[in-house]
């Protein structure tokens, strides 16, 4: 965790409030919403850049509905260099396929998360990767990813509406939609910057403004566009990552606990996935205390349906991208 805080006031967490609802709406609107001048807003905002708060802006896309699966794979490293490290974690990167590389504090060290067409390309990759790699795996855990929901950071205000809470779904096993290759541009532009202006997509796509919009708001209306979000560096405000996977004694709970957990506001992400836990929930945390104090609550609220739960910390994303890159 980076131990150097930024200190930033309450109309600094509206802006980020706003720009994690939506991260491609206009600096007017944001600034009509928490009562500043849209220059006093820009400049917060780049204020915010510059510290790493605000790290980029992205586009949350559902690729299930383009016709991918997606494989997530676990390791725990042994004999490792900082320099292996390093090594290991650019070649998943690196990797056109992956779109989510992160490592972790706990009980494993590096999550992959691997959009798939057909199993067999995947079982190729691995095969070249265990040939560069195996020595360096004490342990391979390996599930079929199928579902994630990610909600609004609530935690953000003292005062949020509960109502107002925002859930982006990512569910795979659904019907595929079909895009053209100008739609695949479009997407692959605001996969790395949901705040791209319109204008400068139809330049570098060499078509017209309204194509761009429109094409937009028919992405959002088929879902493959769930939402525009921006990424915070929370550990600069305090706040520590927590992810937690659970083993569930009754699974016929599973839908009583989200639907509890929902209104939990430090709660970022639920995931779904066959071959792995019951139930994985992500928190951001003012530290460990309160952690522990939600799952208390959680186990309290529902005797009987937890066998256990272990954790893992401190996450450190390289990598995010909603689309693959190929």
């Amino acid at each position: 965790m980076n131990n150097i805080m930024i200190k930033i006031d309450k109309k600094d967490r509206k802006i980020l409030y706003e720009l994690d609802y939506d991260s491609r709406q206009s600096i007017s609107k944001i600034s009509k919403k928490v009562g500043l001048h849209k220059n006093v807003v820009l400049y917060r905002i780049k204020r915010l850049i510059e510290k790493g708060v605000i790290v980029d802006f992205y586009t949350v896309i559902d690729s299930f509905k383009l016709g991918y699966n997606s494989v997530r794979f676990y390791l725990v490293y042994r004999h490792i260099t900082p320099s292996i490290r390093r090594e290991i974690i650019e070649y998943f990167i690196r990797n056109k396929h992956t779109w989510w590389v992160g490592s972790f504090e706990g009980t494993y060290d590096l999550a992959v998360l691997w959009w798939v067409r057909e199993l067999r390309d995947f079982y190729l990759f691995w095969e070249e990767t265990l040939k560069k790699y195996q020595h360096y795996f004490q342990k391979q855990i390996f599930s079929n990813y199928v579902e994630l929901r990610l909600y609004r950071h609530s935690f953000l205000l003292d005062d949020y509406n509960f109502k107002d809470r925002k859930e982006y779904e990512i569910v795979g096993g659904g019907r595929k939609v079909d895009i053209d290759d100008l739609d695949i541009q479009i997407l692959k532009f605001l996969a790395t910057n949901a705040r791209i202006p319109t204008v400068e997509i139809a330049k570098k796509l060499e078509t017209t403004v309204d194509t761009i919009k429109s094409r937009i708001k028919k992405l959002s209306n088929l879902d493959v566009i769930q939402g525009f979000r921006v990424s915070i560096d929370y550990s600069k405000l305090g706040y520590q990552f927590y992810k937690v996977n659970i083993d569930l004694n009754d699974y016929n709970q599973r839908g009583r606990i989200i639907n509890y957990v929902k209104s939990i506001p430090n709660l970022e992400m639920i995931d779904k996935a066959i071959g792995f836990y019951d139930l994985e929930l992500d928190f951001w945390t003012n530290g460990i205390e309160q952690f522990h104090q939600i799952m208390d609550d959680i186990t309290i609220k529902f005797p009987n349906a937890i066998k256990n739960y272990t954790y893992v910390h401190d996450a450190k994303k390289h990598k995010m991208l909603y689309i693959p890159e190929i």
